[in-house]
């Protein structure tokens, strides 16, 4: 065989495990960066459940560890990424008000991933949505598409980046429930910081596990429920 047909197999064998890759969002920048061996399941969907009333009024812990833990600046100028804030709500007939935690919902149908022309809104098996940033051209449907604005656009150019947090400019980013920490055994960061430990994290699809039961026993409601998108994160006292 001559060298030519040698080198036109090599390229060939190198072009299918690119395409492997490609067809595998997520893999290389969430499970191989992370060590992570074991493929995620569907047997697991990983969720939250927090708690309104619980919630202090001024309190920005959870805020606070999201942008520390993923290197995010805070939401200083319009331009930064914020991944998770708080909102208020005011019942108009009663006046009560009362302060949330937002962030990607982390739905079942998620619009982000139906809307992106080149698949890098992705969910996992375990019900975590992401972006890979390898495949994300900066066409920002997903963000329009998201009815819970949750979604940030990179602008600016990124330094001192963490390791574990994979991110780029001209990228769209968003709540990644701390995926890198969930692939280790860990909670989210939000969830670890909360003084009041109004957020309660764990797999929705264990009828053993300390959110189902909490969710069995309590009122909780989905953002948006009227949109048929069966988010993983549910909110109680609202």
């Amino acid at each position: 065989m001559s060298d030519t047909n040698v080198q036109r197999r090599q390229f060939l064998k190198t072009s299918v495990g690119a395409a492997a890759v490609a067809i595998a969002p997520g893999m290389l920048l969430f499970d191989m960066a992370h060590g992570k061996s074991d493929p995620v399941s569907s047997k697991v969907r990983w969720g939250m459940l927090i708690d309104t009333a619980n919630c202090a009024d001024g309190c920005n812990d959870c805020v606070t560890a999201c942008n520390k833990e993923n290197g995010l600046s805070g939401g200083l100028s319009p331009t930064d990424s914020q991944w998770m804030r708080k909102v208020e709500l005011k019942d108009m007939r009663s006046g009560r008000t009362l302060a949330l935690p937002m962030m990607c919902q982390h739905c079942e149908e998620p619009p982000c991933v139906d809307v992106c022309p080149t698949g890098a809104s992705f969910k996992r098996a375990d019900g975590i949505v992401l972006v890979d940033k390898h495949l994300c051209i900066g066409c920002r449907y997903c963000m329009m598409a998201c009815p819970y604005k949750a979604r940030s656009f990179v602008h600016e150019p990124l330094h001192d980046q963490k390791p574990d947090v994979p991110r780029g400019r001209g990228t769209v980013e968003s709540c990644t429930m701390c995926v890198h920490r969930v692939d280790k055994g860990q909670q989210p960061a939000c969830a670890e910081a909360c003084p009041n430990k109004s957020i309660l994290f764990g797999n929705l699809n264990d009828p053993e596990s300390e959110i189902s039961k909490k969710i069995r026993t309590v009122q909780s409601t989905q953002i948006r429920a009227d949109l048929g998108l069966n988010t993983g994160i549910r909110y109680q006292g609202i």
